[in-house]
Protein backbone atom coordinates (compact mmCIF):
# COMPACT_ATOMS: atom_id res chain seq x y z
CA UNK A 1 0.00 0.00 0.00
CA UNK A 2 1.13 3.76 -0.33
CA UNK A 3 1.02 4.33 3.47
CA UNK A 4 3.66 1.21 3.59
CA UNK A 5 5.62 1.78 0.93
CA UNK A 6 6.36 5.67 2.48
CA UNK A 7 7.36 4.23 6.03
CA UNK A 8 9.55 1.72 3.94
CA UNK A 9 11.05 4.45 2.40
CA UNK A 10 11.64 6.40 5.20
CA UNK A 11 13.04 3.59 7.84
CA UNK A 12 15.70 2.80 4.55
CA UNK A 13 16.19 6.96 4.44
CA UNK A 14 16.81 6.88 8.46
CA UNK A 15 18.67 3.93 8.04
CA UNK A 16 21.10 5.15 5.47
CA UNK A 17 21.75 8.38 8.14
CA UNK A 18 22.90 6.05 10.49
CA UNK A 19 25.32 4.43 8.34
CA UNK A 20 26.68 7.44 6.86
CA UNK A 21 26.88 8.91 10.81
CA UNK A 22 28.78 6.11 11.59
CA UNK A 23 30.51 5.79 8.84
CA UNK A 24 31.35 9.81 9.42
CA UNK A 25 32.65 8.93 12.98
CA UNK A 26 34.55 5.80 11.79
CA UNK A 27 36.48 8.29 9.33
CA UNK A 28 37.53 10.87 11.59
CA UNK A 29 39.33 8.61 13.95
CA UNK A 30 40.85 7.52 11.09
CA UNK A 31 41.85 10.90 10.22
CA UNK A 32 40.21 10.51 6.58
CA UNK A 33 37.28 12.92 7.03
CA UNK A 34 37.21 16.40 8.00
CA UNK A 35 35.97 17.26 11.45
CA UNK A 36 33.97 20.76 12.42
CA UNK A 37 35.60 21.66 15.70
CA UNK A 38 33.65 22.84 18.52
CA UNK A 39 34.80 26.89 19.30
CA UNK A 40 37.45 27.73 22.17
CA UNK A 41 34.62 29.08 24.83
CA UNK A 42 32.84 25.51 24.66
CA UNK A 43 35.64 23.05 24.64
CA UNK A 44 36.73 25.29 27.63
CA UNK A 45 33.92 24.96 29.41
CA UNK A 46 33.63 21.08 28.81
CA UNK A 47 37.13 20.89 30.22
CA UNK A 48 35.97 22.72 33.01
CA UNK A 49 32.87 20.20 33.88
CA UNK A 50 35.14 17.30 33.43
CA UNK A 51 37.87 18.26 35.60
CA UNK A 52 35.18 18.88 38.03
CA UNK A 53 33.48 15.98 37.56
CA UNK A 54 36.65 13.92 37.89
CA UNK A 55 37.91 15.68 41.25
CA UNK A 56 34.23 16.18 42.81
CA UNK A 57 33.80 12.42 42.49
CA UNK A 58 37.57 11.92 44.67
CA UNK A 59 36.28 14.33 46.99
CA UNK A 60 32.93 12.75 47.92
CA UNK A 61 34.22 9.51 47.98
CA UNK A 62 37.54 10.17 49.82
CA UNK A 63 35.05 12.29 52.58
CA UNK A 64 32.75 9.23 52.29
CA UNK A 65 36.08 7.15 53.85
CA UNK A 66 36.83 9.55 56.26
CA UNK A 67 33.65 9.75 57.69
CA UNK A 68 32.94 5.92 57.51
CA UNK A 69 36.78 4.51 57.49
CA UNK A 70 35.10 0.55 57.91
CA UNK A 71 34.45 -0.14 53.77
CA UNK A 72 31.62 -3.15 54.89
CA UNK A 73 29.70 -0.27 56.98
CA UNK A 74 29.95 2.13 53.88
CA UNK A 75 28.34 -0.54 51.71
CA UNK A 76 25.81 -1.38 53.97
CA UNK A 77 24.57 1.86 54.36
CA UNK A 78 24.61 2.43 50.72
CA UNK A 79 22.08 -0.54 49.97
CA UNK A 80 19.85 0.60 52.78
CA UNK A 81 20.02 4.04 50.94
CA UNK A 82 18.94 2.20 47.69
CA UNK A 83 16.36 0.38 49.54
CA UNK A 84 15.21 3.62 50.73
CA UNK A 85 14.99 1.91 53.95
CA UNK A 86 16.79 2.92 57.48
CA UNK A 87 19.99 1.06 58.34
CA UNK A 88 20.08 -0.54 61.65
CA UNK A 89 21.17 1.55 64.30
CA UNK A 90 25.05 0.00 65.73
CA UNK A 91 27.17 1.78 67.98
CA UNK A 92 30.31 3.31 66.70
CA UNK A 93 34.20 2.65 67.56
CA UNK A 94 34.31 5.30 70.26
CA UNK A 95 30.92 4.64 72.02
CA UNK A 96 31.89 0.72 71.88
CA UNK A 97 35.00 1.33 73.17
CA UNK A 98 33.76 3.88 75.96
CA UNK A 99 30.57 0.77 76.78
CA UNK A 100 33.89 -1.87 77.26
CA UNK A 101 35.52 0.83 79.26
CA UNK A 102 32.79 1.52 81.76
CA UNK A 103 31.87 -2.56 81.59
CA UNK A 104 35.25 -2.59 82.94
CA UNK A 105 35.31 0.00 85.41
CA UNK A 106 32.54 -1.48 86.69
CA UNK A 107 33.89 -5.11 87.23
CA UNK A 108 36.85 -3.71 88.54
CA UNK A 109 35.16 -1.42 91.28
CA UNK A 110 34.26 2.08 90.82
CA UNK A 111 35.71 2.79 94.29
CA UNK A 112 39.20 2.15 92.83
CA UNK A 113 41.53 4.14 91.45
CA UNK A 114 41.41 2.42 87.84
CA UNK A 115 37.67 1.44 87.89
CA UNK A 116 36.85 5.20 88.51
CA UNK A 117 39.56 6.15 85.57
CA UNK A 118 38.18 3.59 83.21
CA UNK A 119 34.41 4.78 84.00
CA UNK A 120 35.00 8.59 83.59
CA UNK A 121 37.58 7.97 80.36
CA UNK A 122 34.39 5.79 79.41
CA UNK A 123 31.94 8.32 79.56
CA UNK A 124 33.95 10.97 77.47
CA UNK A 125 34.72 8.22 74.71
CA UNK A 126 30.68 8.22 74.62
CA UNK A 127 30.60 11.12 74.22
CA UNK A 128 32.96 11.61 71.26
CA UNK A 129 30.92 9.05 69.45
CA UNK A 130 27.60 11.00 69.67
CA UNK A 131 29.89 14.18 68.81
CA UNK A 132 30.77 11.67 65.83
CA UNK A 133 27.64 10.85 64.93
CA UNK A 134 26.28 14.36 64.56
CA UNK A 135 29.83 15.37 62.05
CA UNK A 136 28.76 12.31 59.96
CA UNK A 137 24.93 13.48 59.74
CA UNK A 138 25.10 17.23 59.12
CA UNK A 139 28.22 16.54 56.61
CA UNK A 140 26.15 13.70 54.75
CA UNK A 141 23.03 16.90 54.70
CA UNK A 142 25.23 20.00 53.92
CA UNK A 143 28.24 18.90 51.90
CA UNK A 144 28.13 14.89 50.46
CA UNK A 145 24.23 15.65 49.45
CA UNK A 146 24.65 18.57 47.37
CA UNK A 147 28.21 17.13 45.89
CA UNK A 148 26.04 13.63 45.00
CA UNK A 149 23.49 15.83 43.45
CA UNK A 150 25.74 16.81 41.53
CA UNK A 151 27.17 13.88 39.92
CA UNK A 152 23.97 11.95 39.71
CA UNK A 153 21.76 14.99 38.41
CA UNK A 154 23.48 17.97 36.74
CA UNK A 155 26.70 16.27 35.17
CA UNK A 156 24.24 13.30 33.82
CA UNK A 157 22.29 16.06 31.98
CA UNK A 158 25.34 17.60 30.75
CA UNK A 159 26.41 14.37 30.02
CA UNK A 160 23.36 13.83 27.56
CA UNK A 161 23.27 17.13 26.21
CA UNK A 162 27.14 16.57 24.95
CA UNK A 163 26.07 13.34 23.47
CA UNK A 164 23.24 14.82 21.50
CA UNK A 165 25.64 17.60 20.44
CA UNK A 166 28.30 15.30 19.28
CA UNK A 167 25.59 13.51 17.11
CA UNK A 168 24.52 16.61 15.73
CA UNK A 169 27.77 17.47 14.57
CA UNK A 170 28.79 14.11 12.82
CA UNK A 171 25.03 14.66 11.32
CA UNK A 172 26.44 18.22 10.12
CA UNK A 173 29.97 16.72 9.10
CA UNK A 174 27.66 13.68 6.84
CA UNK A 175 26.13 16.52 5.25
CA UNK A 176 28.91 18.20 4.48
CA UNK A 177 30.65 15.13 2.51
CA UNK A 178 27.26 14.30 0.88
CA UNK A 179 27.78 17.86 -0.26
CA UNK A 180 30.83 17.38 -1.92
CA UNK A 181 30.25 14.10 -3.66
CA UNK A 182 27.13 15.35 -5.09
CA UNK A 183 27.88 15.78 -8.71
CA UNK A 184 24.16 16.49 -10.29
CA UNK A 185 22.65 19.68 -9.73
CA UNK A 186 19.41 18.07 -8.22
CA UNK A 187 21.84 16.22 -5.83
CA UNK A 188 23.71 19.04 -5.18
CA UNK A 189 20.69 21.26 -4.08
CA UNK A 190 18.83 18.07 -1.15
CA UNK A 191 22.76 18.24 -0.52
CA UNK A 192 23.21 21.84 0.31
CA UNK A 193 18.91 21.86 2.32
CA UNK A 194 20.46 19.07 4.44
CA UNK A 195 23.88 21.03 5.43
CA UNK A 196 21.31 24.22 6.31
CA UNK A 197 19.44 22.07 8.47
CA UNK A 198 22.22 20.22 10.32
CA UNK A 199 24.34 22.91 10.61
CA UNK A 200 20.74 24.75 12.26
CA UNK A 201 20.23 21.81 14.88
CA UNK A 202 23.98 21.81 15.45
CA UNK A 203 24.04 25.16 16.15
CA UNK A 204 21.22 25.04 18.63
CA UNK A 205 22.57 22.20 20.35
CA UNK A 206 25.85 23.83 21.27
CA UNK A 207 23.82 26.75 22.63
CA UNK A 208 21.97 24.79 24.61
CA UNK A 209 25.11 22.83 26.21
CA UNK A 210 26.82 25.84 26.29
CA UNK A 211 24.21 27.56 28.89
CA UNK A 212 23.97 23.92 30.79
CA UNK A 213 28.12 24.51 30.99
CA UNK A 214 28.18 28.28 31.98
CA UNK A 215 26.28 26.92 35.44
CA UNK A 216 29.36 25.05 36.17
CA UNK A 217 30.93 28.33 38.08
CA UNK A 218 27.68 28.66 39.82
CA UNK A 219 28.04 24.57 40.73
CA UNK A 220 31.46 25.91 42.20
CA UNK A 221 29.73 28.72 43.95
CA UNK A 222 27.58 26.26 45.91
CA UNK A 223 30.02 23.56 46.18
CA UNK A 224 31.95 26.54 48.40
CA UNK A 225 28.94 27.27 50.51
CA UNK A 226 29.25 23.42 51.09
CA UNK A 227 32.88 23.46 51.95
CA UNK A 228 32.34 25.94 54.30
CA UNK A 229 29.62 24.20 55.80
CA UNK A 230 31.61 21.15 56.12
CA UNK A 231 34.57 22.45 57.73
CA UNK A 232 32.37 24.50 60.73
CA UNK A 233 31.40 20.92 61.19
CA UNK A 234 34.36 19.74 61.54
CA UNK A 235 35.56 22.54 63.46
CA UNK A 236 32.67 21.93 66.36
CA UNK A 237 33.24 18.09 66.28
CA UNK A 238 36.89 18.67 67.16
CA UNK A 239 36.47 21.81 69.56
CA UNK A 240 33.86 19.23 71.23
CA UNK A 241 36.26 16.40 71.02
CA UNK A 242 39.31 18.72 72.39
CA UNK A 243 37.14 19.96 75.20
CA UNK A 244 35.86 16.37 76.20
CA UNK A 245 39.40 15.51 76.47
CA UNK A 246 40.46 18.44 78.43
CA UNK A 247 37.85 18.09 80.98
CA UNK A 248 38.62 14.47 81.36
CA UNK A 249 42.30 15.10 81.83
CA UNK A 250 41.45 17.48 84.95
CA UNK A 251 39.62 14.32 86.31
CA UNK A 252 42.16 12.04 85.61
CA UNK A 253 45.29 15.00 86.27
CA UNK A 254 46.17 13.58 90.17
CA UNK A 255 45.59 9.85 89.00
CA UNK A 256 49.20 7.80 89.42
CA UNK A 257 49.68 5.85 86.43
CA UNK A 258 50.28 2.41 88.32
CA UNK A 259 47.55 -0.15 89.54
CA UNK A 260 47.77 0.41 93.47
CA UNK A 261 44.24 -0.85 94.44
CA UNK A 262 44.49 -3.08 91.43
CA UNK A 263 47.47 -5.35 91.91
CA UNK A 264 48.78 -4.10 95.66
CA UNK A 265 51.90 -3.55 93.75
CA UNK A 266 53.37 -0.09 95.46
CA UNK A 267 55.34 2.21 94.27
CA UNK A 268 57.41 4.94 95.68
CA UNK A 269 57.17 7.43 92.84
CA UNK A 270 53.77 7.96 91.16
CA UNK A 271 54.05 9.36 87.50
CA UNK A 272 53.41 12.59 87.09
CA UNK A 273 50.33 13.55 85.20
CA UNK A 274 50.59 14.83 81.13
CA UNK A 275 50.24 18.65 80.88
CA UNK A 276 47.49 19.65 78.82
CA UNK A 277 48.81 19.49 74.95
CA UNK A 278 48.44 23.08 72.97
CA UNK A 279 46.32 23.13 70.28
CA UNK A 280 46.09 26.81 69.11
CA UNK A 281 49.30 28.97 70.47
CA UNK A 282 46.29 31.71 71.07
CA UNK A 283 44.44 29.32 73.03
CA UNK A 284 47.06 27.52 74.97
CA UNK A 285 48.03 30.39 77.57
CA UNK A 286 44.62 30.58 79.10
CA UNK A 287 43.98 27.07 78.87
CA UNK A 288 44.69 25.36 82.68
CA UNK A 289 47.40 22.73 83.27
CA UNK A 290 47.49 20.45 85.21
CA UNK A 291 50.65 19.57 85.27
CA UNK A 292 52.55 17.55 88.76
CA UNK A 293 53.94 20.99 89.78
CA UNK A 294 50.61 23.24 90.11
CA UNK A 295 48.36 20.30 91.63
CA UNK A 296 51.75 19.92 94.28
CA UNK A 297 52.29 24.18 94.36
CA UNK A 298 50.95 24.26 97.38
CA UNK A 299 51.46 21.18 99.25
CA UNK A 300 55.51 21.86 99.07
CA UNK A 301 55.03 24.92 101.33
CA UNK A 302 53.38 22.20 103.65
CA UNK A 303 56.72 20.23 103.28
CA UNK A 304 58.75 23.30 104.40
CA UNK A 305 56.51 23.65 107.28
CA UNK A 306 55.46 21.67 110.46
CA UNK A 307 52.22 22.85 110.57
CA UNK A 308 48.95 20.95 109.43
CA UNK A 309 46.47 21.80 106.78
CA UNK A 310 42.93 20.28 105.56
CA UNK A 311 42.82 18.92 102.40
CA UNK A 312 40.13 17.11 100.11
CA UNK A 313 40.39 13.73 98.84
CA UNK A 314 39.91 13.66 95.03
CA UNK A 315 39.45 10.69 94.33
CA UNK A 316 38.95 6.69 96.08
CA UNK A 317 42.02 5.67 96.95
CA UNK A 318 42.73 1.88 98.61
CA UNK A 319 45.68 1.45 100.62
CA UNK A 320 48.23 -0.93 99.60
CA UNK A 321 49.33 -1.89 102.96
CA UNK A 322 49.01 -0.99 106.52
CA UNK A 323 51.32 2.19 106.46
CA UNK A 324 48.94 3.81 104.34
CA UNK A 325 45.70 5.39 104.44
CA UNK A 326 42.66 4.37 102.56
CA UNK A 327 41.10 7.37 101.03
CA UNK A 328 37.24 8.50 99.88
CA UNK A 329 36.47 11.00 97.07
CA UNK A 330 35.41 14.46 98.57
CA UNK A 331 36.23 13.55 101.94
CA UNK A 332 38.35 16.19 104.07
CA UNK A 333 41.49 14.94 106.33
CA UNK A 334 44.00 16.53 108.03
CA UNK A 335 47.29 16.27 106.53
CA UNK A 336 51.29 17.20 107.17
CA UNK A 337 54.51 16.18 106.47
CA UNK A 338 57.24 14.67 108.46
CA UNK A 339 61.16 14.69 108.05
CA UNK A 340 62.32 12.19 105.82
CA UNK A 341 59.32 11.23 103.99
CA UNK A 342 59.21 10.50 100.42
CA UNK A 343 58.41 13.85 98.44
CA UNK A 344 55.30 12.87 96.76
CA UNK A 345 53.87 11.40 100.24
CA UNK A 346 52.21 12.93 102.88
CA UNK A 347 50.90 12.27 106.55
CA UNK A 348 46.90 11.86 106.61
CA UNK A 349 44.82 11.93 109.88
CA UNK A 350 41.14 10.96 109.67
CA UNK A 351 39.88 10.75 113.28
CA UNK A 352 42.17 8.00 115.21
CA UNK A 353 43.64 7.01 111.95
CA UNK A 354 46.45 8.11 110.19
CA UNK A 355 48.61 6.92 107.13
CA UNK A 356 50.36 7.61 104.34
CA UNK A 357 48.92 9.07 101.74
CA UNK A 358 49.82 9.99 97.49
CA UNK A 359 49.90 14.15 97.25
CA UNK A 360 48.25 13.53 93.87
CA UNK A 361 44.88 12.44 95.36
CA UNK A 362 44.67 15.63 97.88
CA UNK A 363 43.53 19.62 96.83
CA UNK A 364 44.52 21.79 99.77
CA UNK A 365 41.67 23.80 101.51
CA UNK A 366 42.43 27.42 102.17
Amino acid sequence: SPCFKFVLENYFYELNIFNLTNLQFTEEKLGQAEKTELDAHLENLLSKAECTKLWTEKIMKQTEVLLQPNPNARIEEFVYEKLDRKAPSRMNNPELLGQYMIDAGNEFGPGTAYGNALIKCGETQKRIGAADRELIQTSAINFLTPLRNFIEGDYKTITKERKLLQNKRLDLDAAKTRLKKAKVAEARAASEQEVRITQSEFDRQAEITRLLLEGISSTHAHHLRCLNDFVEAQMTYYAQCYQYMLDLQKQLGSFPSTFLSNNNQSSTSPVQSVSSPSVLASASASLPSVSNSMVTSGLSELKSSSGSRKARVLYDYDAANSSELSLLADEVITVYSIPGMDSDWLMGERGNQKGKVPITYLELLN
